[in-house]
């Protein structure tokens, strides 16, 4: 059953005629025939009544009728759908994220969006998984760690790492503190497979140094909610809530922070616009939090595969 005999039956059986439905395919009036008649062979259906000179549906024509008007239908949105695709549209857009990016970070800058932007589905991911999901459908992953070389990426963010305490606290004057006095110090913290406590272990292991009192928390909100409570030092990546005082965390050189990287599969069909959002995903976050992407001496701002 070819697509251009369902065409033909429906434009028969729409304008009654061989003649008119020629017209309105554009093909010769004996060809259409000729057609139309191959077609109720293969069918095994008598689909008109031929009476005189006219083509009435039959009854098995009027069963029929709409199943072949929505094969046709759906072929032609078919074909549209590849249109757009090879065009490099995207109507959706699935992102995959770690949870404290997709708060403050990802949910935000959706926020911005206009209607003239792809629908955007958002799935948390932990970071050990976030690339992987580019395999699974994600169309663009936005995790912590380098990408794979073979993904194009683009470096968006250095996010600093904040102790956070209350504004009755000792520190909170103060616009940093060393990793030797946050060690000192009842820390609230994430479990290790979240960027922010990755950040904080890979650094206390270059230091030589250990956390003496810690409690381990699932999520961020908790965390700043047992530190604004006078329970201990909130260390997060996260924005601030119940009004604590973010405070830096020192090292040498620089200041404890997580990277921010934007990766996508190279031969994605919407690359380019995947990776339009990608720049307005970096420009966003250096407004919002004014800062600048990672060191590209460090690792490179976009990389992708060579071509063959």
């Amino acid at each position: 059953m070819d697509l251009a005999s369902l065409r033909t039956f429906v434009a028969v059986a729409d304008t009654g005629s061989v003649t008119a439905a020629a017209q309105r395919l554009r093909i010769a009036q004996p060809s259409l025939s000729r057609q139309l008649r191959r077609f109720e062979r293969e069918l095994g259906l008598a689909l008109f009544d031929r009476m005189e000179r006219r083509l009435v549906l039959s009854a098995a024509g009027h069963r029929f009728l709409p199943i072949a008007r929505d094969l046709v239908t759906r072929a032609e949105l078919a074909r549209e759908a590849a249109a757009s695709l090879r065009e490099g549209a995207l109507s959706t857009v699935v992102i995959s994220t770690p949870g404290t990016t997709l708060t403050d970070v990802i949910a935000p800058f959706l926020a911005t969006w206009g209607p003239g932007d792809p629908v955007a589905q958002v799935f948390q991911e932990l970071p050990s998984e976030i690339y992987g999901s580019l395999a699974r459908g994600a169309d663009l992953a936005v995790g912590t760690d380098p990408p794979p070389a073979h993904l194009a990426h683009i470096a968006v963010a250095t996010l600093p790492v904040w102790a956070y305490v209350t504004a009755a606290d000792p520190w909170a004057g103060r616009s940093s503190v060393s990793l030797a006095e946050l060690v000192g110090r009842n820390l609230l913290v994430l479990g290790p497979p979240q960027h922010a406590r990755t950040a904080l272990d890979r650094a206390l292991a270059r230091a030589r140094l250990a956390m003496d009192h810690v409690i381990e928390f699932g999520t961020p909100e908790v965390a700043q909610a047992v530190a604004a409570a006078g329970r201990g030092v909130a260390v997060l990546s996260d924005d601030p809530r119940f009004d604590l005082v973010p405070v830096g965390i020192d090292l040498m050189p620089g200041a404890l922070a997580i990277d921010l990287y934007a990766a996508w599969p190279a031969n994605h069909h919407a690359a380019a616009t995947i990776r339009a959002l990608a720049d307005r995903l970096r420009a966003f976050s250096r407004q919002r939090y004014g800062i600048t992407a990672p060191d590209s001496s460090a690792s490179p701002t976009e990389t992708a595969p060579a071509q063959s």
